[in-house]
């Protein structure tokens, strides 16, 4: 997983080793500190959908889907909670926790969330506006159009 300012990644990698995580600008201030996200700056897509997951219970698990275009900055705006990349050949899984890192997340990536924190905040900035047709939601479905390079 790199970290850092984005840049692109060759299109020879997989689709899990083009996730990085991406250490957001910070402003320290003793009022309280303050970290921002600009399309094309620090992400490599414009945002078209934000859209955050909160009072989430104990034992619950989101996510479970991959998506066959959209791209997604993933944060732990609060609290800290797991998450699960599978490209169909590998997985991984990170713990966020701060909320000055964001998990950039390409396509064709399945992705599954657990271990949520109390209070725990999840902001999530996406490359399009919501699109049924876009989800793999069923994980064989997911697995045979990854390896087969879709």
């Amino acid at each position: 997983m790199n970290t850092g300012v984005w840049s692109p990644s060759s299109d020879s990698l997989k689709h899990i080793e083009r996730c990085r995580m991406i250490d957001l600008p910070r402003i320290n201030d003793p009022r309280g500190n303050l970290t921002f996200v600009e399309s094309g700056e620090h992400i490599p897509f414009g945002i078209e959908r934000a859209y955050y997951l909160y009072d989430i219970p104990g034992g619950a698990e989101r996510g479970g889907h991959a998506h066959k275009e959209l791209e997604q900055l993933i944060i732990a705006i609060s609290g800290s909670f797991d998450i699960i990349l599978d490209d169909g050949y590998r997985q991984e899984r990170l713990h966020l926790n701060r909320s000055y890192y964001g998990l950039y997340v390409g396509n064709m990536v399945w992705r599954e969330m657990d271990n949520f924190s109390s209070g725990s905040v999840c902001l999530v900035l996406a490359s399009t506006l919501y699109d049924e047709s876009d989800y793999y939601r069923d994980y064989d479905e997911f697995l045979q159009a990854a390896r087969r390079g879709a």
